[in-house]
């Protein structure tokens, strides 16, 4: 068993395999200031260099965004709570890690 989980970590492509990397403020910033994310065929949210993000799914959310103590931060009105995430990326591909280790994964769009 422990012969085919090497395999499968040394295959390229394989989820397993990624190198996720877990990003600081400038990190953070760098990778998706000016970007966009696409998390499924209708969901994508773009961020804009300024700290504003648009979350389009069924219908768009606007909200604030921020690196915070090296984590992802984000407030959608009407709520003021800001939630924070822990930011890891592998190539294009992204992961938002929860406090409560839920996981959401998304694609920076070229």
């Amino acid at each position: 068993m422990r012969m085919i989980a090497l395999i499968l970590l040394s295959l390229p492509g394989s989820a397993a395999a990624q190198d996720w990397v877990l990003q600081d403020d400038a990190g953070i910033m760098a990778a998706l200031g000016g970007k966009t994310v696409r998390y499924d065929a209708y969901t994508v949210q773009h961020f804009g260099r300024g700290g504003d993000t648009q979350f389009v799914t069924e219908r768009a959310a606007d909200g604030r965004w921020a690196a915070r103590g090296d984590q992802y931060c984000s407030v959608w009105p009407p709520s003021d709570v800001w939630a924070c995430y822990d930011f890891y990326v592998a190539g294009q591909d992204v992961q938002f890690i929860g406090s409560d280790r839920s996981v959401s994964q998304g694609t920076i769009l070229p």
